[in-house]
């Protein structure tokens, strides 16, 4: 989400033909609180070097990057956290602690902030690296930043352990399918060490800021953020400390994957996330995301959400929709739910890829002469309960269900899989994903 374009890097996602590998990465997510009076939790920042073919050209994102091959060698050198107890907090059968060790790694190669200890000194304090020579500290980053075991034999000619249990397992993002590249990373938070300086590799990174949330946010400040960094800012918003945060993300029992995915809309190609209204409908129309389902409804709008159902969008402020199912033997439709107004619903008949037979309605007390419909090949079948009056595909299990509410569809003894309302966009019988994790 946030890594930079370092490489090579180890996958660990097998490569399939016309399939984008997902490459294994890390953030660290820094945290202090402000000097000035007031000022309250304050993150780190860090403005991303304009580079041709980088998706996060030019961002203000945290430290970040894949994880390497080499930092399964760092395990030893590590304190306080083991990889078993790793893997276990991040859920992974095996090699947690290398996402550990890339988000401690990173940070020191793009902010020049190390979360280290001296094993010969004072027992938990991590290493003040802004008493060494500014040529030593220097040297050290650049040779971090090359790549190979170098941090390793730094570590262990100076006694260091890399101080890995400071860090608290925060958020789990993955990149949504269609992306240039994508990356299945794991946002961990950690309170700023002390005596030492962020400072701009001024190769991946050209800029570090401290701000709040709240500055980082704003439109004044008018930072390039990506939709995984604008979250998370949302979610630092609401602690008043860096410690209350710590706090929380340790009070976590569980971190869920987030992925969104890409529609398009008035605005262009956007993310969708998991508790965003269009969601749960680009994932069964484009699960690969070649970008070609809408994130906004728009009158006039014809979309084919299966063989044999297309909704029509009429409604210009309540986006009602109106439904065509059929298209079996006969090419024959039923109309669900037609708009009022002659004009919308010319456009709804003219949206219609064969006769319309049948035109009903949800809502009504009686759906009529009969209580199911053959459709040539697929069945309508009126579901009258618990106060719902809607139709129900049956081959689909996809419901109409007017104006029903999740609570009162959550009743119907029916299989039901998709819900098709009279207003918004497809979506599952189950509760979306919440916008913000909370502490349980």
């Amino acid at each position: 989400m946030n890594p930079g374009s370092k490489a090579p890097v180890q996958s660990k996602t097998a490569a399939v033909p016309g399939v984008r590998p997902v490459r294994t990465a890390a953030s660290l997510i820094v945290l202090r609180d402000g000097a000035a009076s007031g000022r309250g939790l304050e993150v780190l920042m860090l403005r991303r070097a304009e580079k041709e073919a980088d998706q996060n050209s030019g961002a203000s994102v945290f430290p970040g990057g894949t994880v390497d091959t080499h930092d399964p060698a760092m395990h030893a050198s590590c304190c306080g956290l083991d990889d078993a107890a790793a893997s276990l907090r991040l859920a992974v059968p095996a090699n947690g602690l290398d996402y550990y060790v890339a988000a401690v790694r990173e940070c020191f190669e793009e902010a020049g902030l190390l979360f280290a200890s001296d094993v010969s000194d004072v027992p938990g304090a991590l290493v003040p690296l802004d008493a060494l020579p500014d040529s030593e500290r220097a040297a050290l980053r650049h040779a971090a930043e090359q790549g190979s075991d170098a941090l390793l034999h730094m570590c262990r000619e100076r006694g260091w352990q890399l101080a890995v249990d400071r860090l608290r397992y925060f958020s789990h993002w993955l990149t949504p399918p269609g992306m240039p590249r994508r990356f299945d990373t794991r946002f961990f938070v950690a309170l700023a060490p002390q005596a030492q300086t962020p400072s701009a590799d001024t190769r991946e990174t050209v800029e570090c800021l401290w701000l709040t949330p709240v500055e980082a946010l704003s439109e004044q400040r008018a930072l390039k953020l990506m939709n995984v960094t604008r979250r998370i800012l949302e979610q630092l918003r609401s602690f008043d400390t860096a410690q209350a945060c710590i706090d929380a993300a340790q009070a976590l029992r569980e971190v869920p994957m987030i992925m969104p995915r890409v529609a398009n809309g008035k605005t262009g190609r956007q993310p969708v996330n998991p508790w965003e209204p269009a969601y749960e409908e680009v994932g069964r129309l484009d699960p690969d995301g070649h970008g070609q389902c809408h994130h906004t409804l728009e009158p006039g709008l014809v979309v084919r959400l299966s063989p044999h159902v297309l909704r029509v969008t009429t409604g210009a402020q309540a986006e009602c929709n109106s439904y065509l199912v059929g298209g079996g033997e006969g090419n024959a439709w039923a109309l669900i739910d037609p708009p009022a107004d002659a004009a919308a619903l010319a456009a709804v008949h003219a949206a219609a890829p064969g006769e319309i037979r049948w035109t009903l309605r949800t809502g009504d007390a009686a759906q009529g002469a009969s209580d199911v419909l053959d459709l040539g090949g697929s069945t309508l079948k009126a579901v009258q309960s618990s106060g719902v009056n809607a139709w129900l595909l049956e081959e689909e299990r996809m419901l109409f269900s007017g104006n029903a509410t999740r609570a009162d569809i959550a009743r119907l003894p029916e299989p039901i899989d998709w819900i098709a309302p009279a207003q918004g966009f497809l979506r599952t019988r189950a509760e979306p994903m919440q916008p913000l994790l909370k502490p349980t």
